[in-house]
């Protein structure tokens, strides 16, 4: 690697504004790829003191004995030289603000050695003060981060909890090691291992490492090539059987870079559209080599945001790519998503992203000239596939209403002395349930016989280990396997039938990343998983059970999630409709 020096006043104004540490992932990100741009093939992270304390240790070039004063100064690096260089960067870093920008929040002891001496050097910086000696030390560079923001107790109060900061730290090892298989990475926390990753390894065998084979066997490989655009694409994207909560496994690397990149974004949800239901998302690692003339990583202080010279080329190989891989003989196979139950509903026909049952709003109620009698069907004494939860109202209802049959299987069709109502029968029976289990001061639970093993991302498991207390009042106890796995040992005896990955993806998507109003999210997601489903057909008694049971609620108007449960259509409106409103 080239000599640190500091960078011309013209080069600086040049460069997009740095970022400021907000956090010590912050600091372990600026670190880490400063290891990876050293040539490190062993990378060693040590968390301690609340995530305050950080030791990043790796065998990578060293840094020369004669840089050291310059390579804390602002604007100080190696790695670019003048304005050309903005673009054909090939390094992860090229600001030379990283070790100004640590040392000024921290005290930073740095000890390096190159290839060209017996000695090291050991640097102390605090508050951007710097000392140097010399040490005896292996190859590579050590580096002890202490007492994160001891001086800004500002942005000290801001931090979240220690399992929190650490899920940020831990995104950010796993995201660097996705990009690095050749790199062993190794990272503890309060002197516990929690992920190692073999050093010369694959794509594949990364995510192995990091996640299970499990995973791996639901992922097809990306591998496509475009000499004359100079593009190549390789990674990993998973069948559309398997599908994750939220999106962050969705991983883009450009030239090994992490990046945000909307157009890609929107590239892989158009190559699983129809593919994927509501509010599931892919598994997707993909890494896209690109000449660096053609993309401007200096557009953004965390250089995470990339500009493409040709956005429209690269939108449509990616989505070339991914259509290629998800075309192979093993995906004919599935017609539609076997891990979850409903089809996809065009984005204008949905009502929540966390919803897993149809719904049509009153704006989209068919009139009754299009309506076809063939498909309002009488309701049979035939036993549904799932049986509702029937429970003890404390209110009685009168029976001044008659059950005419249900309509796609979805909505009870009631008639009424004033009218017909349509009743939403998941979202009614959602309602009961939810007033049921609030009243109630504890909440039946079946321990589970056998875990199946959910596979999260990181920050997830911290999420709900951050909502064990209150997931453990409503019934749940969860067991974190690892920190990208959980499992359940006790769910709410509604929901022992319920599959457990779909029941993890529920609780985080109801969570959000939130912990405000925690209970009633809770209770929103059990209610919503033990009601009777969309397009289940129910026998007779079933369906005035459950119009009985919603009618007692206290609210019957809406669901938990703020949607109508009932469409009412008055007698006079049928009549005026067939021109009977003055006749006997």
């Amino acid at each position: 690697m080239a000599r640190i020096k500091q960078l011309s006043i013209n080069l600086i104004n040049q460069i997009a504004a740095g970022e400021v540490i907000e956090r010590p992932s912050s600091v372990v990100k600026e670190l880490v790829e400063n290891s990876i741009d050293a040539g490190s093939s062993k990378i060693e992270i040590s968390i301690t003191n609340e995530c305050r304390n950080i030791r990043i240790a790796d065998n990578g070039c060293g840094i020369h004995p004669d840089d050291v004063y310059v390579a804390f100064a602002k604007h100080a690096t190696s790695k670019i030289s003048d304005e050309k260089d903005l673009w054909n960067i090939h390094t992860l870093g090229f600001r030379g603000e990283a070790l100004a920008s640590i040392c000024s929040i921290a005290k930073v002891t740095c000890i390096s050695r190159t290839k060209e001496f017996d000695y090291g050097v050991k640097i102390i910086a605090e508050n951007s003060e710097v000392s140097k000696t010399e040490t005896g030390c292996a190859l590579g560079t050590i580096m002890e981060i202490e007492n994160i923001f001891s001086s800004q107790p500002a942005r000290l109060k801001f931090l979240k909890s220690d399992k929190t900061e650490f899920s940020y730290i831990q995104e950010v090892i796993t995201s660097a090691a996705f990009a690095n298989p050749n790199i062993a990475f190794t990272l503890f926390h309060n002197g516990s291992k929690v992920l190692q990753t073999r050093g010369n390894s694959t794509l594949l065998e990364r995510i192995e490492d990091i996640y299970s084979l499990d995973l791996s066997k639901e992922l097809r490989e990306l591998d496509k090539t475009d000499s004359k655009a100079d593009l190549k694409i390789s990674g990993y994207v998973s069948l559309p059987s398997y599908t994750r909560s939220s999106k962050k496994s969705v991983r883009i690397y450009v030239n090994n870079r992490p990046v945000k990149c909307p157009i890609i974004l929107k590239a892989i949800d158009m190559a699983y559209k129809n593919l994927l239901p509501n509010g599931k998302y892919p598994f997707v690692i993909l890494k896209i080599d690109v000449n660096p003339h053609d993309i401007d990583v200096n557009a953004h202080p965390t250089k995470r945001e990339i500009r493409w010279r040709e956005p429209n080329l690269i939108f449509n190989f990616v989505i070339a790519a991914i259509d290629k891989a998800l075309s192979s003989n093993t995906f004919q196979q599935f017609s539609q998503p076997v891990e979850n139950v409903l089809p996809f509903v065009p984005k204008s026909e949905q009502v929540s992203e966390n919803d897993d049952s149809y719904y049509i709003s009153e704006s989209k109620m068919p009139s009754f000239s299009t309506v076809n009698p063939k498909t309002i069907t009488p309701i049979s004494e035939q036993q549904p596939l799932l049986t509702p939860t029937t429970f003890q109202v404390n209110q009685q209802v009168e029976d001044d209403f008659r059950i005419i049959g249900q309509f796609k299987d979805t909505y009870i069709l009631i008639e009424t002395q004033a009218g017909l109502e349509i009743v939403d029968q998941h979202i009614a029976d959602e309602r009961y349930l939810f007033e049921k289990l609030k009243s109630q001061k504890e909440i039946n639970s079946q321990m589970l016989l056998v875990s199946e093993i959910v596979d999260l991302e990181p920050e997830e498991v911290a999420i709900l280990q951050q909502a064990e207390e209150k997931l453990n009042h409503f019934g749940y106890e969860i067991e974190a396997v690892s920190s990208t796995q959980i499992k359940f040992k006790r769910v709410p005896q509604l929901l022992s039938r319920v599959s457990q990955k779909e029941l993890a993806a529920e609780l985080l998507s109801s969570i959000n990343g939130s912990l405000d109003g925690l209970e009633e999210k809770i209770l929103v997601t059990t209610s919503c998983k033990a009601a009777v489903k969309a397009g289940e057909k129910l026998s007779i008694w079933q369906a005035e059970e459950l119009i009985k049971r919603w009618k007692a609620t206290k609210n019957p108007e809406v669901c938990p999630h703020g949607r109508p449960i009932c469409h009412f259509i008055p007698t006079s409106e049928v009549a005026k409709f067939f021109d009977r409103q003055n006749k006997e």
